[in-house]
């Protein structure tokens, strides 16, 4: 272990915080947006990968998942309805490919954010996060990783993932290193986290790694960590974490490692709510970089800040993932509405404000500790 772990976030590093046009995504014509499924909404976008981390093509279609809800109702309740969905992407249009797995396959009452890798023999390893057990009658927030790996079948223009594998989990918090992620009450936002599983291979040693959205005690509540899990003998291992947030924030959602230029990037996604106190900080794409897996971790452009909303529209779009060749995906939140918080606000008028679609490509120029963000 690195004498650099963990990394901490700390509001001396807010303080280097400023909006610049570096670290600052152009404004978001959210009407404009396509939408995939027009009757439903999509969000967390992420690729399915090969195991080089470049994005699986086949049939001339690269292959993504999403999170999915009917577009019903109050945008929020969408997280109690998630379920991972296969799309095909050809240039700039998408193909809706189905729900990712049968009903009922998945162990948790409902599918949230993970990642994909498809394997040499055919199959697609997806890591997911199984949110509380299958056939609650009242909704529950244990989180745990589970993995699925069904065979990919593409024939006579079908694509899709086998309904007859196994869903397993590989990973639950321990309650020693990270919070157990069980409560039986709560909300996004306003809960502890074990959460959004990041494929990692390291190219020093070959070896393989989960990163997960965690948690961790901090004085008489819990703050944002990221754990790292390694793999040996087909079993995955919870390890110290990479980065903790005490007194900063509560959530760093999304982990995800590139490498580029012989550094190690770390990159997560917040909201301007999960800091400490609330709006200490843009929602946005934040990152650490280091020369190994390991650390020791320093913050991207002294603040930690990469990418952020622009100040009039705080919420326009979240869960940035940053691709291998440094594109930046993420999703249509809502839009400003004469300051109010559509969280909060009523169903109609919170429908009326979100956006449900994938956001338009971004591109990240990375040099050592120092980045910008442009349109590709």
């Amino acid at each position: 272990m690195s004498v650099g772990r963990p990394a901490r976030w700390t509001s001396r590093h807010l303080d280097l915080l400023a909006e610049t046009g570096a670290t600052t995504a152009p404004v978001i014509d959210v009407p404009a947006l396509p939408r995939i499924l027009p009757d439903h909404d999509l969000w967390d976008p992420w690729p399915i990968q090969d195991e080089d981390g470049s994005t699986s093509v086949i049939n001339g279609q690269e292959l993504w998942m999403a999170l999915s809800a009917p577009a019903l109702g109050h945008p929020e309740e969408r997280h109690d309805q998630a379920r991972i969905r296969l799309l095909g992407k050809n240039g700039d249009t998408w193909t809706d490919l189905g729900n990712a797995f049968a009903d009922g396959a998945s162990p948790g009452s409902r599918e949230w954010s993970g990642s994909a890798i498809r394997r040499p023999d055919g199959t697609v390893s997806v890591y997911y996060t199984a949110t509380g057990r299958r056939g609650e009658a009242r909704l529950t927030y244990r989180q745990s990783v589970i993995e699925a790996r069904p065979a990919l079948i593409a024939d006579g223009g079908r694509i899709l993932l086998r309904p007859d594998a196994e869903h397993r989990q590989v990973l639950r918090s321990d309650g020693s290193m990270y919070l157990r992620a069980d409560e039986s009450d709560g909300a996004p936002g306003r809960i502890r986290a074990f959460r959004d599983p990041g494929w990692f291979r390291d190219p020093a040693d070959g070896r393989d790694h989960l990163l997960v959205a965690a948690s961790t005690a901090w004085e008489d509540g819990f703050t944002g960590a990221i754990a790292l899990a390694e793999q040996q003998a087909g079993a995955w291992s919870l390890l110290p974490p990479l980065l903790v947030a005490e007194g900063v924030n509560h959530e760093l959602e999304r982990p995800h490692v590139v490498v580029h230029d012989s550094w190690y990037y770390l990159f997560f996604c917040t909201q301007r709510h999960t800091f400490h106190p609330a709006d200490r900080a843009p929602t946005g794409l934040y990152g650490f970089a280091a020369r190994s897996l390991t650390g020791p971790y320093e913050p991207l452009n002294g603040s930690g800040l990469v990418l952020r909303n622009p100040s009039q529209e705080p919420d326009q779009a979240y869960a940035w993932l940053v691709l291998p060749d440094l594109h930046v995906v993420g999703f249509a939140n809502y839009r400003s509405h004469q300051g109010v918080d559509l969280r909060s606000a009523g169903a109609a008028q919170a429908r009326a404000g979100f956006g449900g679609a994938v956001a338009p490509t971004l591109r990240l120029t990375l040099d050592g500790t120092t980045t910008s963000v442009g349109l590709p």
